[in-house]
């Protein structure tokens, strides 16, 4: 192997490590937003009807 392939590889694998780092970031956020509106609607009605109920007894 020459040093000219050697460094194209190197330069090959590290372009694949940035690509494959924004896809690990895309699916993080992804996750998050996903458990983000779990939450949301899970707790959404919830927070409503306490909502009413301390508007209603003012």
């Amino acid at each position: 192997m020459s040093i000219k392939t050697i460094a194209r590889l190197q330069h090959l694998t590290r372009t694949r490590e940035e690509g494959a780092t924004a896809v690990e970031y895309g699916l993080m956020v992804a996750l998050i937003a996903i458990v983000i509106i779990a939450a949301v609607t899970l707790l959404g009605h919830n927070l409503s009807t306490m909502f009413n109920s301390v508007a209603g007894s003012v």
